[in-house]
């Protein structure tokens, strides 16, 4: 009940910092468009890969408002947010694949939140690589960091920490479903971020 209200709390306080802002404010920005992706893809090149891939584009509507769209990408063998700390690995592993859209606010200099969904396909893999079955998850994520900008304020990097809840599951293969009984569907993790304006 107590991670319940927290969750809660955190999402309530970063809906009102994300919509509760209406100051006066110039209209000019000078570099609408970016393109990013994540500096977490390095550890594609570790040997406990999550084969990990992220894409995104972001449109600066205000100095104070973005919206963006990413492809996202991953492959795992244990239940989410578990990372390594599972009792059980599933019997196989499963891959996503999913496009959010997100909303992202600029409140005092860096600080930022932001609100995103993404609806993620999945693919269930038995242990000889086989496809198995197809299932749906709904990803939520509300985010709190800073923006760091460089060269001319053309290059970004985003250190943040986001909440991200998966509250629909569809289609779980019963043994993957029966190492994941128990888990959470929630979990606080941080995120590194960067990108470049045009």
């Amino acid at each position: 009940m107590k991670k319940f209200s927290l969750t809660l709390l955190v999402f309530a306080m970063s809906i009102a910092m994300a919509f509760g802002q209406n100051q006066s404010q110039k209209n000019e920005v000078k570099y609408k468009h970016s393109i990013g992706s994540s500096l977490f893809m390095l550890f594609n090149f570790t040997e406990e890969s999550a084969d990990y891939g992220l894409l995104t584009y972001g449109y600066q509507l205000t100095p104070k408002d973005r919206i963006f769209a990413e492809y996202n990408t991953w492959k795992y063998e244990e239940p989410m947010g578990t990372y390594g700390d599972s009792e059980e690995l599933y019997p196989g592993y499963v891959r996503t694949h999913g496009i959010g859209f997100g909303y992202q606010r600029f409140h005092w200099k860096g600080l930022f939140n932001t609100v995103q969904a993404t609806p993620f396909m999945k693919q269930y893999y038995d242990l000889e690589d086989q496809k198995i079955q197809k299932g749906f998850q709904l990803y939520l994520q509300l985010a709190i960091g800073y923006r760091f900008e460089f060269f001319k304020k053309r290059l970004y990097v985003e250190p943040a920490y986001a909440l991200k809840y998966w509250p629909v599951d569809t289609n779980i293969p019963v043994d993957f479903a029966a190492v994941e009984k128990g888990t959470s569907k929630t979990i606080i993790e941080p995120s590194l971020n960067f990108g470049f304006k045009f």
